[in-house]
């Protein structure tokens, strides 16, 4: 993927509350790429057959795969290129299963000392028309210095 050149927030620019959002759904085949390039080939994200006798009924994405997202979003779109995290803590929820939507949101929480920030990250699903939350944690980074 071309390095592009975006808008990026930087401690200075940063303000509490500033929020942003994006949407990915990953197929069967990304979450076997990830398997293969983890080693994590737990069936219950990789086999249909043996994810359809568990409770969830159908693969789900490896958690890990989308704290990744999580990642992308950080170092990539907000605060953007340059970003570093580090620390990122999170809580999974509810599965996110394989071919579903899921939407990313990061909102600056607080303003730390040593030019860095806290913000919140959560991933959301939509089940039966409702919005329920997938994923919830925060993430401690060092935004771009331009």
């Amino acid at each position: 993927m071309p390095f592009i050149k975006q808008m990026n927030y930087t401690y200075d620019t940063l303000e509490i509350g500033q929020h942003f959002a994006m949407k990915r759904t990953l197929s069967m085949e990304e979450v076997r790429i990830f398997a293969q390039v983890t080693g994590d080939d737990n069936p219950i994200h990789v086999d249909y057959e043996y994810a359809q006798n568990t409770p969830f009924g159908k693969p789900i994405v490896h958690g890990v795969f989308l704290m990744g997202l999580v990642s992308k979003a950080l170092g990539r779109d907000f605060p953007g290129h340059g970003s570093v995290a580090v620390s990122i803590e999170t809580k999974f929820l509810r599965p996110v299963a394989v071919g579903e939507e899921v939407t990313i949101e990061i909102e600056v929480l607080e303003k730390l000392p040593r030019n860095q920030v806290k913000v919140r990250t959560a991933g959301y699903i939509v089940v039966r028309d409702r919005k329920k939350i997938a994923f919830d944690g925060s993430a401690v980074l060092i935004p771009p210095t331009e």
